[in-house]
């Protein structure tokens, strides 16, 4: 990879994939929230920050995302179910990375390949929850995934070699799990930036639209 886009690169794999593409020769544009004032949760404010880009660029990454926003914290059971929590989950979650992909789309080449990533988690997994809860989480994740998979399907008409991959990081030790860790192994954000540039390199235009996990394994819808 010869130039990145980094959205969210503030924080701790935003940061971590930045460093770590940036030791391998790569040229690194990060966008984030505290230095640009990027707000996912904004469409003006993406297509602002998008209307100062004039490159193209090989990978875009979109490491933003929040379990807790305003509060509201994962719910345990349906009693704790907020309209709030839910919209705020969907707009951050979901909607922002979308909103991302439709700005970005001008930045992406159509003569090679390129690869849009966005950080999922497999409890946004349907196949895979068996243990219910986290409702807004779990439901704004699965909701980003449905998003990517259908753009995959429009732009792989256009940009025949583009990649558009949902990727779960694995437990990574950053402030966004620091209050849900628990007795969960976790990996260090260097260790999780690592690991996604691995998978990222392994893709295909044939796994555009898929959901993969840190060791390239596809993830149940």
């Amino acid at each position: 990879m010869k130039n990145a886009l980094i959205i969210g690169a503030s924080g701790g794999i935003g940061r971590a994939l930045a460093t770590a593409l940036r030791d391998e020769g790569t040229l690194v544009t990060g966008l984030a929230r505290s230095t640009h004032g990027l707000d996912l949760t904004d469409e003006a404010s993406i297509k602002r920050c998008f209307s100062a880009l004039d490159d193209t660029y090989d990978l875009i990454f979109v490491a933003t995302g929040a379990l807790e926003i305003d509060g509201g914290a994962p719910e345990k059971a349906l009693s704790a179910l907020t309209p709030k929590a839910m919209m705020d989950q969907f707009a951050l979650n979901a909607a922002g990375p979308a909103l991302v992909l439709k700005h970005a789309v001008p930045l992406l080449p159509r003569d090679r390949r390129a690869v849009f990533a966005v950080l999922s988690a497999r409890v946004g997994s349907i196949g895979d929850n068996r243990l219910g809860g986290w409702y807004s989480y779990r439901t704004a994740k699965a909701a980003l995934n449905q998003l990517i998979h259908g753009a995959a399907v429009e732009l792989g008409r256009t940009h025949k070699e583009l990649i558009c991959a949902c990727l779960h990081p694995g437990t990574v030790a950053t402030a966004f799990t620091e209050k849900y860790l628990g007795r969960h192994p976790s990996v260090t954000p260097d260790h999780a930036a690592e690991r996604l540039i691995n998978v990222i390199k392994g893709l295909e235009p044939a796994d555009s639209g898929g959901f993969y996990d840190y060791a390239g394994k596809e993830i149940p819808w």
